[in-house]
């Protein structure tokens, strides 16, 4: 097959960027635009205002406990399922994926009907206990837990399969308890995986906004401090915050791409330049079998 021409290239080149400048470059470039166009005392106020800051610090919170929650959920499915076999294990391999198949919103409702003050099944007793789950902090952790629940794994299981278990095999034949096994190999052999992973559940959590909307009552994230300014005109606060949120974001994406060069410079040091090496967005079908370490499923 003959390579397209030099008029072909350029056109699809131009459809591309044409199409990212009008869906991204430049209402991206306009919000900043537009949050400094009057100079930097209003935007400075809207996020440095009482509402801005607890809205930052409450986002801050969930990020942080979310993150490494399912940090260390994600490495314990994905072990479970690359070098386990049991029944159900298809079920729960596609119980991961909830959160990519139904709406946030509709994730904020179910977490409503569990948790609710009054007639749900565990809301009520908390309450008695005195501990509020919807319409405050911990009903926006649980919402955010749970959109970013399958990322860590999903960034996982791939490396597990690749790497294989030779090295955890040799290891436990020299003597090693499986803890060592798992800080001394697995784990440094899936570190980049597991980097990969917590940067997407980062970048997920950051910007949540239909299921903690659900849940969050009268408290305040980045995302609903946005909306709460544009409702009550006031564009210079909710261009501010956009603003915040677009920095957080930009931050991540920088740290991914640093991290995929990082990880190829790893690999070639260690003469293993032909290995493709698995990096974001690369997600496990649910009925794959075989692989290195992946018993068939039955």
């Amino acid at each position: 097959m003959s390579a397209p021409s030099l008029g072909v290239r350029l056109g699809l080149r131009s459809i591309v960027l044409l199409y990212l400048a009008a869906l991204i470059i430049v209402p991206v470039g306009l919000i900043f635009y537009r949050t400094f166009e009057h100079g930097l005392s209003q935007p400075i106020d809207a996020v440095t205002s009482a509402d801005g800051q607890n809205a930052f610090w409450t986002t801050i919170i969930c990020v942080g406990i979310a993150v490494p929650l399912n940090t260390v959920f994600g490495v314990m499915t994905a072990l479970v399922l690359v070098r386990q076999d049991f029944r159900g294990k298809s079920l729960l391999n596609a119980l991961i994926d909830i959160p990519f198949a139904i709406s946030p919103v509709v994730i904020g409702l179910a977490l409503f009907l569990v948790y609710a003050p009054r007639n749900s099944w565990f809301g009520s007793w908390l309450m008695d206990q005195g501990v509020q789950v919807i319409f405050s902090v911990p009903g926006m952790v649980l919402a955010t837990i749970f959109v970013s629940l399958p990322f860590v794994v999903r960034e996982v299981m791939p490396v597990l399969r690749e790497i294989g278990t030779d090295q955890e095999e040799a290891a436990e034949t020299l003597g090693a308890s499986p803890w060592q096994t798992f800080w001394k190999v697995t784990l440094p052999a899936i570190r980049w995986g597991v980097t990969y992973g917590v940067v997407l559940a980062t970048a997920r959590a950051l910007g949540e906004f239909g299921a903690v909307s659900v849940v969050a009552g009268s408290n305040l994230s980045m995302p609903l401090f946005v909306r709460k300014e544009f409702e009550g005109f006031d564009l210079s606060g909710a261009y501010a915050a956009a603003i915040v949120l677009a920095i957080l974001a930009m931050a991540v994406l920088l740290s991914m791409s640093y991290l995929q060069k990082r990880s190829q410079r790893v690999a070639e040091e260690e003469g293993d330049e032909d290995r493709e090496l698995p990096g974001p967005g690369v997600f496990v079908p649910h009925l794959e079998t075989g692989g290195a370490g992946a018993p068939p499923h039955t």
